[in-house]
């Protein structure tokens, strides 16, 4: 049975997050439509039984539920005729990035609040129900059905691994990378510059198989220590340069990898500009047909050997922005 959902984005990318939700949708759906999308949100329509499975690896979004329709702050009578499941509730509302400030919040949750607890009980501390109020370019009201567990991606992140470098993807966008490629659940991943193992982890974690490669010999070790910490399995692993990737691995699903960039990055003393040269050369090399590289870098690039399908913009801090670039063969 399909239902019309809403997604709550966050807000550290422009056009991330919803790419995100529209490639979760095309890995985990057997067919979608999205109904519409804006600052902050996207409405997809899709069958029940897919919510979990998509809510289970979504990055770039804080909840998800049963969509209950869009009103203006003057006019929430809408609500009237929506039926909420049984239980108690509360309205938590939220502005997206500070919009709707002449709004006074509070009066349109007593006025949202007045219509629906002709059914329902309120219950501000401990509701059955929670009903999210997205304030942006209208009033949007969702049942939450399902929160992404940040929680569970902060134990993950570098600090946290017996084995860290420095330099590495936040346990979040490693697993925004993975999703922008598509990949489905038990297909194959590959890190050719696996470093610490932030791709491969949530790879792993994801139900995807993981695979990972590196030059340097002390990188692979610490990521399978990292992989045995977690308690997950590597699928396969080398030690291997970049250029030999292509002989090694075939058929992968998707190639995601965040390549090395930075004076205190080990490069055996190549050049960066060539290591990424040859990164293009040997990545299309291993994919299946059908299958899509993800690669992150400090700058855009483009390949010869590829076509560049979308590419993502992350500010980091004053001095560092991240590309995303989805590439196909």
């Amino acid at each position: 049975m399909n239902s019309t959902f809403f997604f709550e984005l966050s807000g550290e990318s422009k056009d991330m997050p919803l790419a995100e939700v529209i490639r979760c949708l095309e890995a985990e759906t057997d067919g979608f439509e999205l109904v519409s999308s804006g600052p902050g949100y996207a409405v997809a329509s899709f069958d029940d039984r897919f919510l979990d499975p998509i809510a289970d690896r979504i990055a770039m979004t804080h909840s998800i539920g049963r969509y209950l329709g869009e009103y203006t702050p003057d006019d929430v009578s809408g609500l009237a005729d929506v039926e909420l499941p049984e239980g108690t509730f509360a309205i938590r509302a939220k502005r997206f990035e500070g919009m709707m400030k002449d709004v006074d919040s509070q009066k349109l949750i007593r006025d949202a609040g007045a219509l629906l607890s002709k059914h329902n009980d309120v219950n501000l501390k401990e509701p059955d129900v929670v009903v999210r109020m997205q304030m942006c370019d209208k009033v949007h009201m969702y049942i939450q059905q399902r929160v992404t567990d940040t929680d569970l991606l902060e134990k993950r992140k570098v600090g946290e691994r017996p084995f860290f470098s420095p330099i590495s993807l936040h346990p979040k966008f490693a697993r925004t990378l993975i999703n922008l490629t598509g990949v489905k659940k038990g297909g194959t991943v590959l890190d050719p510059f696996c470093g610490t193992g932030g791709v491969v982890i949530e790879a792993a974690a994801m139900g995807m198989k993981a695979i990972a490669s590196d030059f340097d010999e002390e990188m692979v070790i610490g990521c399978q220590e990292n992989m045995d910490f977690y308690g997950f399995k590597l699928e396969d692993f080398e030690v291997l340069d970049i250029g030999d990737i292509g002989e090694r691995f075939h058929d992968i699903d998707a190639v995601c990898t965040d390549p090395p960039y930075g004076r205190s990055t080990k490069t055996g003393g190549e050049p960066i500009d060539n290591i990424y040269r040859r990164a293009g050369e040997a990545i299309p090399k291993c994919l299946a047909e059908g299958g899509r590289a993800g690669v992150v870098l400090p700058h855009p690039i483009s390949f010869d050997t590829m076509t560049l399908e979308g590419m993502y913009l992350q500010r980091v801090h004053g001095s560092l922005s991240r590309h995303y670039h989805i590439f196909r063969p």
